[in-house]
């Protein structure tokens, strides 16, 4: 199991931009598909983001494709999510997730999760 720990949330003005990071330790980072999840108040665990072990591919749900975008530093054993145009509806608390083998888009498919960053919009 890989460790994760999320940083960078906060509160931002819609439209804003805001990056949150996540850095892993404990196992090896490039061997692993990292995803983004996000729980709004009331809501379950939605997929938002995923990136493959290399970065060459990547998927997004519909709802930031085109304002969200998945990256990672395997050097760094970090992977990012950078949030732009951001809306209030895109507030939540965000975790990082892992898992080994390819890309996947459903929580119960990672098994190493972070402890999640808060991130506010406002209107």
């Amino acid at each position: 199991q890989v460790q994760l720990v999320e940083s960078g949330g906060g509160l931002v003005q819609a439209g804003g931009s805001l990056r949150v990071s996540c850095a892993a330790s404990g196992r090896p980072f490039s061997t692993y598909s990292m995803g983004w999840f996000r729980q709004a108040p009331g809501k379950g665990r939605e997929f938002v983001a995923v990136i493959s072990d290399s970065g060459g591919r990547t998927y997004y749900a519909n709802s930031v494709k085109g304002r969200f975008a998945i990256s990672r530093d395997n050097a760094r054993n970090t992977v990012y999510l950078q949030m732009n145009s951001l809306k209030p509806e895109d507030t939540a608390v965000y975790y990082c997730a892992g898992r080994l083998g390819g890309p996947a888009f459903k929580s119960a498919d990672f098994g190493s999760w972070g402890q999640g960053t808060q991130v506010t919009v406002s209107s």
